[in-house]
């Protein structure tokens, strides 16, 4: 039995590139994560980027890395979207979604 057998939640930290701050990304983001049923968070970098951590079944993960990297917000030019630490769990770490500052 492998890893993806045993854990059924997903769990990866995002980065979005591009005209993505000043046009309510994060509320969005919030928005459809939470639309999705998943756990994590949202925040404007300091580099003009946008920052987050998504968890929750690999389905919903999945359609929120798609819209993260060819829809976003109204307004937005995303350019690209980098993924790191994907891991599996047994439980999700977040319980709902939120925005940091």
């Amino acid at each position: 039995m492998g890893t993806e057998e045993v854990f059924s939640i997903v769990s990866v930290e995002f980065e979005v590139f591009g005209n993505v701050q000043g046009v309510y990304f994060t509320k969005y983001c919030r928005d459809k994560c939470l639309q999705l049923g998943l756990g994590g968070w949202v925040k404007n970098s300091k580099r003009g980027t946008i920052l987050g951590k998504i968890q929750g079944p690999k389905a919903g993960v999945e359609q929120m890395i798609s819209w993260l990297s060819q829809t976003g917000s109204p307004g937005c030019k995303i350019e690209r979207c980098e993924l790191r630490d994907f891991e599996y769990l047994a439980r999700q770490d977040f319980r709902g979604f939120s925005i940091r500052f």
